[in-house]
């Protein structure tokens, strides 16, 4: 790939910094959405790592029909809109519809494809069609070699403002693996690579009427991603994991962030360093 994604003011691929992507999985009020925000920036600040804000307006794939699923289109794109203007940094949040595209293209700066949903050529097209970076994330069905038609559907519009996402391939009943392999493979498809650490650990539908997950695998997950050569680190965070409204057995508590943003950010200064060689 000649050039990195913009995603807003962060450059993403092509040899960049490695950046982080993270948020609470879903919105769960204007003031979680400012404060997490507020203090993901800090951290990644402080380590020169770019960030991007991530937090989904409705979660149209919860296990259960009692779960939260978000605060809905218009009140959550309004607290998207807000954590861009007040904390400053961009924002990406999920489109699981093509009615629902043209309304975030207008907030975010990248709209995300849903892995369930990333074969669903009227999504892709709607949200390729925007001129937005968009990111896809491979579908716990497929085969790494089976993003090249996916991403083949996005860039047919012109759009090659595009990145793909790993997270995790089913393996049995309630249960994911990563293949390191995938990765390596998913890389040569020549657009930026992002791993999503968090739901990579995930244990879908594991509580009966909920998912559960594997919260002590996400670091070391999350280094070995790095290592193989991601441009792009995905991890859903939170102040009180125990207690989120989605995904809080996969989330990373935000007390914790810090130490493996570091680690992560020597890790990436290795590879490149080691590639350069």
């Amino acid at each position: 790939m000649s050039e990195p994604v913009a995603v807003g003011a962060v450059r993403i691929g092509a040899g960049e910094r490695f950046a982080f992507i993270g948020g609470t999985c879903t919105i769960e009020s204007r003031d979680s959405a400012l404060r997490h925000a507020a203090a993901i920036r800090a951290v990644t600040d402080g380590l020169g790592i770019p960030f991007v804000y991530k937090s989904s307006f409705d979660k149209a794939n919860r296990t259960s029909i009692t779960s939260p699923r978000g605060p809905g289109i218009d009140e959550g794109l309004a607290i998207l809109a807000e954590v861009r203007r007040e904390i400053g940094v961009p924002v990406v949040t999920d489109v699981h519809d093509v009615a629902q595209v043209a309304a975030a293209a207008e907030v975010v700066d990248l709209l995300q494809i849903p892995a369930f949903l990333c074969r669903q050529t009227d999504l892709l097209l709607a949200a390729a069609a925007t001129g937005k970076p968009v990111n896809v994330k491979k579908g716990q069905f497929l085969a790494p070699w089976d993003m090249r038609p996916v991403l083949d559907k996005i860039t047919s519009t012109g759009n090659r403002q595009v990145m793909i996402t790993e997270r995790g391939s089913s393996f049995g009943y309630n249960n994911l693996v990563v293949d390191m392999r995938g990765l390596a493979f998913m890389a040569e498809l020549g657009y930026p690579l992002v791993f999503d650490a968090g739901h990579s650990a995930q244990l879908p539908g594991g509580q009966g009427g909920s998912s559960g997950g594997q919260r002590q695998f996400i670091a070391p997950m999350a280094r070995a991603a790095i290592a193989v050569g991601v441009d792009a680190i995905f991890l859903e965070t939170h102040e009180d994991p125990d207690n989120a409204l989605s995904d809080g057995p996969n989330s990373y508590k935000l007390a914790d962030l810090p130490k493996l943003l570091r680690d992560l950010k020597r890790f990436d200064e290795v590879r490149k360093e080691n590639s350069a060689a």
